[in-house]
């Protein structure tokens, strides 16, 4: 609280008066009725006189929050798409043109779902190196049964990525974890419906309709940027990009005005389904970096996702593209339309 130049253009009387009064309203809380009953005035002029201070600056009011964390475009990002939270982290000063998605969004992704997850909620964690981070990052978490949502990039590193994750979370919340054993992209359908009917499996699956909050990744279709790509064979990388598919999502390819493509590929996947995502109260894309800003947009145009943490460089993209969001998130669109 301090007095501008302007405040000096108050009587003396008039400027004690109101710095006391603001002092009880702004610093001890009192309320407009509290202050008028002591200074014995109307509730009215306690508003007038609040509002004066204010207006000539006998007052200043600072929002704060902490430095990485960019406000205005966080919520110009959640208006514009529709989105129930959106969470925009300053890019690295470093960060290359190509980098993965920043290490910091998985921090500020655990602090996220400790807002986000009550007690007795089924959390689902996708694969994804986002996720990855973020389940390293867990400090706090209300206890919650943890489930995967998706088989693992390549199953000799199950250890150390998605079942890895699940159990950290689980760890964290003092709750129960289901992983999945098994590869997320099998050679053919029979293979993959042979595995969903495995016990374990059967088990993770069963928990799909009773989550209540999901962390996922997001990939552009380019080599290191998303995990079905690299699984997939030259020819049915070609096959998929006919499709005009611009971004994946645990194993769900879209283009770029976030219709689903190549749903075939869903039936070699172990994956939670597009409509038991669509279902899913409270799903959270953790995704940044300017080479994924329009897969990014891809996928919230699909009105899958109801909140986004995501850094500036990709917000910023997110904020000028030309091409507006044509479905709000919030509406949970379906994405086969």
């Amino acid at each position: 609280m301090s007095a501008g130049r302007s405040a000096l253009r108050m009587g003396p009387a008039e400027l004690v008066q109101a710095a006391a009064m603001a002092r009880r309203f702004y610093l001890e809380g009192k309320s407009k009725i509290q202050i008028a009953e002591e200074f014995g005035v109307s509730r009215f002029k306690v508003a007038r006189v609040l509002e004066t201070a204010l207006e000539r600056d006998l007052v200043r009011i600072e929002i704060r929050v902490p430095a990485e964390l960019d406000a205005e475009r966080s919520d110009a990002l959640r208006a514009r798409y529709g989105l129930r939270h959106a969470v925009v982290v300053e890019s690295p000063a470093d960060a290359a043109e190509d980098a993965p998605d920043p290490e910091n969004l998985g921090a500020v992704a655990a602090d996220l779902l400790g807002e986000l997850v009550n007690e007795g909620d089924v959390l689902g964690l996708a694969w994804g190196r986002s996720t990855i981070h973020m389940a390293a990052a867990l400090h706090r978490l209300p206890q919650c049964t943890v489930v995967q949502l998706t088989g693992v990039y390549d199953a000799g590193t199950a250890e150390r990525g998605s079942v890895e994750a699940v159990r950290r979370a689980a760890q964290v919340s003092g709750g129960d974890a289901h992983p999945i054993y098994a590869p997320m992209l099998l050679p053919d359908p029979a293979t993959a419906a042979a595995l969903r009917s495995q016990t374990g499996i059967a088990r993770a699956f069963e928990y799909f309709d009773k989550v209540t909050v999901a962390a996922v990744s997001i990939g552009s279709w380019e080599p290191g940027i998303s995990t079905v790509h690299d699984m997939l064979t030259d020819e049915e990388r070609a096959h998929y990009a006919s499709l005009g598919v611009a971004a994946e999502m645990s194993a769900h390819l879209f283009d770029a005005e976030g219709r689903r493509v190549g749903r075939d590929l869903g039936e070699r996947c172990i994956t939670v389904e597009a409509d038991r995502l669509r279902r899913i109260p409270e799903v959270v894309a953790i995704a940044g970096g300017l080479r994924k800003a329009s897969a990014i947009g891809a996928v919230l145009r699909s009105g899958l996702v109801t909140s986004l943490v995501t850094d500036t460089a990709a917000a910023e993209y997110l904020l000028t593209e030309s091409a507006p969001p044509l479905r709000p998130a919030l509406e949970r669109a379906d994405p086969d339309d």
